[in-house]
């Protein structure tokens, strides 16, 4: 397994310093003389071919002036935003709220024929109830201190559950026993939460399956990721949202995925789980 899931960003941010370091070598300039045609501190240019630092669109544009390789600025901006795009802060992401990225998440289930989802501390959101996601979607706004556009950003995420009856989407889901157990909202929110999961396991669309306190772990609990065909992943971590798509990293994403399934238990047995969470509410 990757030591950190976002190294496929940081391979990705290498990757661009290195194209740089070529074009300035290329040029026949040294780093220093490279920094004093752009105008700033050597530090900087140091960091950037290290990967420390991000360039700017200004500083690529600059780099590219000053390598007298304008015909590559175009292209090598388009990478350093892609990027960019790989690792993104919770609280640059909600800087808005968190609508916009609700909607993002219906796009991408829009476009992808199958979505593998591990959770180990949540409901998934096409399965959430709109009470269950009013909950945990405003203690996240105000863990970040984000602006509060909740209910929109609710019906956003509500809105994914459509793809269940709807199309030819498959969800294949694993849940820890611990989303179950684990209270988000008041013992009636969460009694509803449960119970409509069990409404959603019969569906056509959907594979549910729970892997219990008690099972012998073959892989260790990890962060939830959701697997959009096999061409995309998108892992939730507490400060970000890493989206993976270099194709050995993805491989290892879905063999986790299926040694966590190795470990639940489906149909009757995932049922009598959640019937056990419904009954420990009181």
């Amino acid at each position: 397994m990757p030591s950190s899931p976002s190294s496929s960003a940081q391979a990705a941010r290498e990757a661009l310093a290195i194209r740089l370091t070529h074009l300035r070598r290329d040029a026949g300039l040294t780093g220093k003389e490279l920094s004093a045609r752009c105008g700033w501190h050597p530090a900087k240019t140091t960091r950037i071919q290290k990967g420390e630092a991000a360039p700017t669109d200004a500083d690529i544009r600059a780099w590219c002036s000053a390598c007298e390789a304008d015909d590559q600025t175009e292209d090598l901006i388009a990478t350093a935003r892609a990027v960019e795009s790989m690792y993104m802060e919770w609280r640059r992401l909600h800087r808005n709220g968190m609508r916009k990225v609700q909607e993002d998440f219906y796009t991408l289930h829009e476009n992808a024929q199958t979505c593998r989802v591990y959770s180990s501390n949540a409901v998934p959101g096409f399965f959430q109830t709109p009470a269950y996601a009013t909950a945990l979607m405003r203690r996240i706004t105000e863990f970040q201190g984000t602006p509060d556009d909740v209910a929109d950003a609710v019906a956003a995420r509500v809105a994914r559950s459509g793809f269940l009856y709807q199309g030819n989407h498959r969800f294949v889901v694993l849940l820890e026993e611990w989303v179950l157990r684990s209270r988000i909202g008041d013992t009636e929110v969460m009694a509803a939460q449960l119970n409509h999961l069990l409404t959603a396991l019969p569906l056509a669309s959907v594979s549910l399956g729970v892997i219990p306190f008690a099972a012998q772990r073959v892989i260790w609990p990890l962060e939830a990721f959701y697997l959009f065909d096999d061409r995309h992943v998108v892992v939730e971590t507490l400060t970000a949202e890493i989206n993976v798509r270099q194709p050995r990293e993805i491989a290892d994403y879905a063999k986790a995925f299926r040694e966590l399934g190795q470990m639940a238990v489906y149909g009757a047995g995932a049922r009598q789980l959640i019937e056990s969470a419904i009954d420990s509410l009181g």
